[in-house]
């Protein structure tokens, strides 16, 4: 891992839900003012997700509303990267678990793209007619976005990709060929609209799904699933937008969430024994609505970032065993994701 002088905080905002936010800001851990780092990012940028390179944090992609943006300084410039066609919005973006040099970004209308060379080119990846959920496709198709791409680290040709609104998709042959494994008996699609895909880095094919109705959990790859136990916050279950291992520790995983959308208060769920129990984090405060980004620092895992939707950004530099108050100024808002290093 590439050395740094300066360890920073990175928020991307966007807007969704009738409320408007846009913006990549940045701030130092150890203390100072956000920064809008968007030279050459699109005007008003929608930032949908950001993804640090796992060998050097210089290097940071970023998905906005027209396509994948790459940084190599810690976000003083931008470039965009040559993803064919019109990808427009990239709503995911993934580094492969053993290989960082292959990165995978999701898009609209289930739009897969694929780099076997850290960026400079791209390739479609086909995912052919999938069955998804009948509950998602009448009395009329809803929009499938792809919210999160994961490999499986122990069994490297399987696949998975979380599609909101759209339930999960699977390969079991690097990408040639794919299959929704979230058909079922739903009453609404609550349980199918899925905002990410945690793949065990230990246990070959557990995976750990989170949608608006909760946690879902397979043994098997997906053929079978079974309902998580997070406390329940909503009336369909608990919002969960994101979700995230420990480095280096498996057993440990965190969720983040709220009762609904924009709902409040938002909740970070822990679990130290691969997710059969979960605990509610103490923060110290109640964060002021649902958590859309959690980020744990794999240089040093004592230091953990929860970033909120209307814009409350809380941190702890020992582990968790006390938060601080890293928030955006009050005018900012709508935090899609955040990572740090």
């Amino acid at each position: 891992m590439a050395s740094v002088e300066q360890t920073y905080i990175y928020v991307g905002l966007g807007s969704e839900g009738g409320q408007e936010g846009h913006g990549l800001y940045r701030r130092p851990i150890s203390g100072g003012s956000w920064e809008l780092k968007t030279h050459g990012l699109p005007e008003n940028p929608d930032v949908r997700d950001l993804a640090l390179d796992p060998e050097n944090v210089s290097i940071l992609l970023c998905g906005t509303q027209d396509g994948v943006y790459r940084t190599t300084n810690q976000a003083d410039h931008w470039e965009k990267l040559p993803l064919p066609g019109h990808p427009g919005t990239i709503w995911a973006v993934n580094y492969h678990p053993n290989d960082p040099t292959i990165i995978y970004a999701g898009g609209e209308d289930a739009a897969l793209y694929r780099t076997t060379d850290s960026g400079l080119n791209w390739s479609r990846v086909p995912i052919g007619n999938i069955t998804f959920p009948s509950v998602t496709m009448k009395p009329q198709e809803m929009p499938k976005r792809i919210l999160e791409i994961a490999v499986d680290p122990q069994l490297p040709q399987e696949i998975y990709a979380a599609i909101e609104v759209g339930g999960l998709i699977r390969s079991r042959d690097n990408g040639e060929t794919w299959e929704g494994v979230s058909e079922g008996h739903y009453q609404n699609d609550d349980p199918v609209d899925l905002h990410s895909v945690l793949v065990d880095r230990s246990r070959p094919r557990h995976i750990s799904i989170i949608a608006r109705a909760g946690l879902f959990q397979s043994t098997d790859g997906g053929d079978h699933w079974a309902p998580g136990n997070i406390r329940k916050l909503g009336r369909q279950g608990t919002y969960s937008r994101v979700i995230r291992e420990l480095p280096g520790d498996p057993s440990t995983i965190f969720i983040g969430g709220g009762p609904e959308f924009r709902g409040s208060p938002g909740a970070l769920f822990k679990s130290v024994d691969y997710g059969t129990t979960w605990n509610l984090v103490n923060m110290g405060v109640s964060p002021n609505s649902t958590i859309f980004g959690f980020y744990i620092n794999p240089l040093d895992t004592n230091q953990m970032f929860a970033g909120t939707r209307c814009g409350q950004v809380l941190g702890t530099l020992d582990g968790g065993n006390h938060w601080d108050d890293f928030s955006l100024p009050e005018d900012l808002s709508e935090i899609n994701t955040l990572v740090c290093g």
